[in-house]
């Protein structure tokens, strides 16, 4: 069976009613961190393998309300790391946007506002000059605008069926999957080979997805918001010399101080799964300065994050799972520590 069939079987059973609120009320988990890239009230087309990124302003809405309903306050990264050694702490949530999307500014900024719901943007700066590669994005709307796909890869060119919407998604995943292993700049030849074969521009399609400085601005002028680094070109980290990685987020640091005079103490690994981002990345956090540093490696935290705070875990608010009744299993960090196995701690 599928992945996600399982998953979607298993939030079912969990989303019981007062099953997940059981599982909290024994859990020595202390809150929650979200990630969250994408909110659009509009549902995604049938082929859309990025609609995993993407919410609706109503679930956003829904998440916040029924957190606080449940007994969280929604907190900053800085209020959370304090709570995780105060015993007599309220459980806490902390909702982070990654990517620095438009559709931030124009359907969730208004929400999280209405709400008081403080929150953090990671910024990857390239993105905001409209110079980087949106290529997970880039590699979809290819693929939706053509029934047959070319594409250039290390061991030669692939061809790829795109007429139906099965063809589609086994096009998609293949190169999605080849991207994932191959290095940065074989990858971004690859995209950008693609790109002019169909005609695709992607500095345009770059500029349509991402904030720029101006609107970006916003945020940094925003109490509620936090403005953390991601890094310039959202590259992998881990698939970089470490010159360059190191580089990659220090630089990103000074070209928000030089355009907001802030000093990020905060940041989020591109990608951030275990392929993305180990040890030695969560090395160089810590000796850079950073306050946090945050993957995408699903669970909960624990008092013993606060000995580990350049790798800690966060819960996808993903979009295959908006469903109001799952909210209750999202809050529920013991859950996705489950998932690892019951690895709380996870930085191998």
């Amino acid at each position: 069976m599928a992945p996600y069939k399982l998953y979607k079987l298993a939030f079912e059973a969990l989303a019981l009613p007062g099953f997940a609120k059981t599982i909290r009320r024994f859990s020595p988990a202390k809150g929650v961190i979200f990630t969250l890239h994408r909110v659009l009230p509009e549902q995604p087309a049938a082929f859309s393998p990025n609609a995993i990124l993407q919410i609706t302003p109503n679930f956003l809405e829904a998440v916040i309300v029924k957190a606080r309903a449940a007994g969280f306050d929604i907190v900053d990264l800085d209020e959370a790391m304090r709570r995780l050694e105060d015993d007599a702490a309220k459980p806490f949530v902390v909702l982070t946007f990654d990517d620095g999307y438009r559709d931030n500014l124009v359907h969730a900024l208004p929400i999280l506002r209405k709400h008081a719901a403080p929150f953090t943007l990671y910024v990857p700066t390239a993105l905001v000059d409209g110079v980087g590669l949106v290529w997970w994005q880039a590699l979809e709307d290819v693929i939706a605008a053509n029934d047959v796909v070319a594409v250039e890869l290390p061991d030669g060119p692939h061809y790829g069926d795109a007429g139906t919407l099965e063809q589609k998604n086994a096009t998609f995943a293949h190169i999605y999957a080849r991207y994932r292993t191959i290095p940065e700049p074989e990858r971004e030849a690859s995209i950008k080979a693609l790109a002019a074969r169909y005609d695709f521009d992607l500095a345009a399609h770059c500029r349509a997805l991402i904030m720029d400085w101006a609107e970006l601005k916003t945020f940094a002028d925003e109490q509620l918001c936090t403005i953390g680094a991601h890094t310039v070109h959202h590259f992998e980290l881990s698939k970089l010399p470490e010159t360059q990685m190191r580089s990659e987020i220090a630089q990103s640091v000074n070209v928000l101080d030089a355009q907001f005079g802030i000093r990020p103490r905060h940041l989020s690994y591109p990608i951030g799964g275990v392929a993305a981002a180990g040890p030695r990345e969560f090395s160089a956090a810590r000796d850079m300065g950073f306050a946090t540093a945050v993957t995408t490696r699903p669970g909960g935290l624990y008092r013993d994050h606060a000995e580990h705070k350049s790798a800690l875990p966060r819960i996808s608010l993903n979009g295959l799972f908006q469903q109001r009744r799952f909210i209750d299993v999202l809050l529920t960090a013991e859950v996705f520590t489950l998932m690892r196995r019951g690895k709380r701690i996870d930085i191998g």
